[in-house]
Parts: structure tokens; sequence; C-alpha cells
């Protein structure tokens, strides 16, 4: 019986975090829009705790100036934590705990903000010659609803690279990149096959309603190919064009997309932001029973009336 080559294991996350947050301004003028609270933590320790537990153990975020409190947030803050002790406050310092996630975090500067596919490039001394995942801060994924661990193990079955894609309104794909795709995955139920990207179409333009979302698994090659990648849309080295030359040339294992179908949150807009906090919270056995039912009498009040007019 012949046995497919074996493919490694991925144990690391890079987490681009570098951007500067102007939509959040002045919320984020000296405070990281990866450290605004998403209910009682901040988004970025979503992010962490989900690559966590799809097994990854190594954990790299990419950041910028003023971004000391994200290495902060995730370091022992022994004074606190012995005032809590003292107090006997053990609910809170079990939640203070739980930000020393069981992962190897480090941090390197991405220096310069040229996009994405430079941040993801930042990260090659570290990664080295193994795959890895990549996690944008912006998309939270609801841990109810796994994507990564079904993503690696698409990578596991098939090599390559794997791109988290989710259907989305034709008036929305010129937000996102957007993926051509066909059946090409050996009758895999998890995965499409992707032919080609393209960053930000015109609706007309789309050759599908498939938008990338911040989820990657990539092959280490994608590095060589960055490195060669010119600054595309807005200036800016882009992975949807590094993605896009690997799966038209394969010359770096293919390239793979896995249908999300889950639930998203979208943190990186200020109304989806607030949708996030408000339906994260009524999910909350602590917090759900009472603001739902606040809700439910706000929208019938008079001062939900009043702002609509």
């Amino acid at each position: 019986m012949v046995h497919p080559p074996a493919v490694a294991a991925v144990t690391k996350a890079v987490v681009p975090a570098a951007g500067l947050g102007t939509r959040f301004l002045p919320a984020t003028k000296a405070t990281p829009k990866e450290m605004l609270p998403v209910v009682d933590k901040p988004a970025i320790q979503y992010v962490v705790e989900e690559a966590v537990a799809a097994g990854l153990t190594d954990v790299l975020l990419v950041t910028g100036r003023n971004k000391n409190s994200l290495e902060n947030h995730f370091d022992r803050n022994w004074e606190l934590e012995a005032a809590l002790e003292a107090k006997g406050d053990d609910d809170r310092l079990a939640r203070v705990r739980e930000t020393v996630v069981v992962a190897d975090m480090h941090y390197t500067r991405q220096g310069d903000p040229r996009g994405l596919g430079h941040a993801v490039l930042c990260a090659a001394r570290h990664v080295g010659r193994e795959p890895f995942a990549v996690l944008l801060g912006d998309d939270l994924i609801d841990a109810r609803d796994p994507l990564l661990s079904t993503m690696l193990a698409v990578r596991e079955r098939h090599g390559g690279s794997v791109v988290a894609l989710m259907q989305v309104p034709s008036d929305q794909i010129s937000l996102y990149g957007c993926a051509a795709v066909e059946d090409g995955a050996g009758g895999d139920p998890d995965a499409v096959r992707i032919t080609d990207l393209v960053e930000k179409p015109a609706p007309d333009e789309a050759p599908s309603d498939l938008a990338v979302i911040g989820r990657y698994v990539l092959d280490p090659g994608v590095f060589d190919v960055l490195r060669e990648t010119p600054p595309g849309r807005g200036g800016e080295i882009q992975l949807t064009d590094a993605l896009r030359r690997m799966a038209r040339e394969g010359s770096h294992g293919p390239v793979h997309g896995v249908v999300f179908r889950g639930r998203r949150y979208d943190t990186g807009d200020r109304l989806d932001y607030l949708k996030t906090v408000v339906r994260l919270a009524c999910d909350r056995e602590d917090l759900g029973p009472d603001l739902r039912a606040w809700l439910r009498g706000f929208v019938t009040s008079e001062a939900f009336e009043a702002g609509r007019e």
C-alpha cells in the first residue's frame, strides 16, 4: 500500500496586531484596538484562546508601537493576584489567571506597516520552515463553532495551505478577498480547492460569493512568495496576492478552502463591535438573563423610539 507523504504538524500561530485602530479613535489613541473589551475580555484574548483550543502551543503576536499592554496582558501580575488572593476573591483571581494561557507567547514588531502580507513576513524568522496558522484579531470565531481545528485537519489530509471562506451577500464581497473554487478535494466534505483569489473585487467581477475571512493555515513556502510579491491594492503587500500565485502554480502544495457556516463576529467595525458585545453577553449565564430582559424593555421604551426619530 502506498501511503501519502507525512505532513508536518502545525504548532505555531501568528497573530498580526500592529494596526492603528483608527476606526475606534479616540478610544485607541493610547489603547491598542486589540485590547478593547468584548464583554469582560479583550478581543485579543479570544483569538489566542482559539489558537490554544485548536492545539497550537506557540503564539507570535506581530505588534507595533504603543502595544506594550498586549505583552503585559499575557504576563503574570503578581501584585494583583496577591491582592485578590488576600481578599479571598477567588472568582476574579481565576479570571486574571486565565489570561496566562497555556502557550509560549512571543512578540515581534512590524515596524513599517505595509499590509497583512508584510506582517506575516515579519514572522518568517520565528516560524522557520514549519507550517503555521494566521489568526486575524478583528475576526472572532465562536468557540462553539470550531473552525481552526477543521482547517488543521484539512491541512493534515492534503498538505499545502488552507484558507477560511464564508458566503457573503454580493454587495459586500468588495470588502473582502474573494475565492474561485472547484470540487477538487477528493470528495473531502470539509474542503474545496481554490483556483484563484481576487482582492476586494467589484460585485460584477467577483468569481463567487465566498469571501476570505481571517483564518489561514499556511505552508512555509508562503514566505518565499511574499518576498517576491510587489505592493498591491493600497500600496500594501497583500497576503491574498501571494496565495493567488500559490493556488495557480501549486509550487508549495495545493490551496484549499474551508467554508465556514458558524458564528463569526467582526470587531473591526464599530457597529459590528457593539453587536458582538451584546450577542456574547446575551449568551452568558451570568449576564444573559438580565441583559435580555433589559433589551426587551428598552426596544419598546420611549427612549428607543425617540432615538429612531
